[in-house]
């Protein structure tokens, strides 16, 4: 359980950071580098996320789920 509150917090964070690019898309000037701040933490959180979840999958803390076929 642990570990899906994990994954459902980095996913959280990482819409947080999406917005908040957006935010500073909108409202700077182009004079401060916060958009571009907030890229680099957006993809880091991606790939910290992607790495937890193949992590969880390897080590078995997740199933995937079976096709209705088997």
């Amino acid at each position: 359980m642990l570990l899906k509150i994990l994954i459902v917090v980095l996913m959280l964070a990482v819409i947080i950071s999406l917005f908040s690019g957006l935010f500073f898309l909108i409202k700077d000037d182009g004079g401060r580098r916060r958009v571009v701040h907030l890229l680099a933490v957006r993809v880091g959180l991606s790939i910290l996320l992607l790495v937890v979840i193949l992590l969880a999958l390897w080590q078995g803390g997740l199933d995937l789920n079976p096709t209705p076929y088997r």
